[in-house]
């Protein structure tokens, strides 16, 4: 049997683009990103940490998007989930749901042909004053993520009352939840990282129609 030649170039670290989903400056789910973002960066994948102001746009207006095209933070946005392998949302909930502003970005990005949202990894962390901690706003936030061709993470993080829940070092102050928020991101990642280095998991059809463009189908067997 033929073997491979042998490839001494290693693939570069997972990518991962995270972002809180709240305006407020102090937003607890701002300090939850920053934290996702520490702890992926220590299992050394790279880190796109940002801001929902950095994606700034007006709600969506089909009328606008037809005179106009895509406004400036809709194209930012795609142009840093285009550059990474996998995202993490930190989202507040707003009356059960997810946040008016998060749900305009994604369907303004959603107009993106090819789509970004295809086949992307995401896990989902949400931060709340609440005793449920975000977890019903989470559960929204999956339906047009994954109708988008996400491949959302099934494990979600939501830390309840939130307003209590971090040191002044930005760690979590229940250190059985700190533990738990740093195994969910070592697992997620882990899988990022079988999909994007050994493409373990083959393309399949996925519900998003409007998006007709073909992915190329992979397939390996394994040992």
């Amino acid at each position: 049997m033929t073997q491979p030649e042998p490839n001494d170039t290693q693939p570069g670290p997972v990518r991962v683009l995270v972002f809180g989903a709240a305006l407020r400056t102090e937003s607890t789910n701002a300090r939850l990103a920053s934290l996702a973002a520490r702890l992926i960066a220590d299992a050394g994948a790279t880190v796109d940490l940002a801001a929902m102001h950095d994606f700034a746009m007006p709600s969506y207006d089909g009328d606008a998007e037809a005179a106009e095209g895509l406004p400036d933070g809709a194209l930012a946005l795609r142009d840093r989930l285009e550059a990474c392998d996998a995202f993490a949302i930190a989202s507040p909930e707003y009356n059960a749901s997810l946040p008016g502003v998060l749900k305009n970005a994604i369907d303004w990005v959603s107009r993106v042909r090819p789509q970004p949202f295809k086949d992307k990894h995401a896990l989902l962390l949400s931060a709340s004053p609440s005793m449920v901690g975000g977890n019903r706003g989470l559960w929204t936030l999956r339906i047009p993520l994954e109708h988008l061709g996400t491949r959302v993470y099934p494990d979600m993080f939501s830390l309840a009352r939130a307003h209590q829940g971090f040191t002044d070092d930005g760690l979590l102050a229940d250190t059985g939840l700190q533990q738990r928020l740093a195994d969910t991101v070592t697992a997620f990642l882990h899988l990022v990282e079988a999909d994007v280095r050994y493409v373990c998991l083959q393309r399949r059809w996925y519900e998003f129609l409007g998006d007709r463009t073909e992915a190329p189908i992979t397939q390996r067997a394994e040992d």
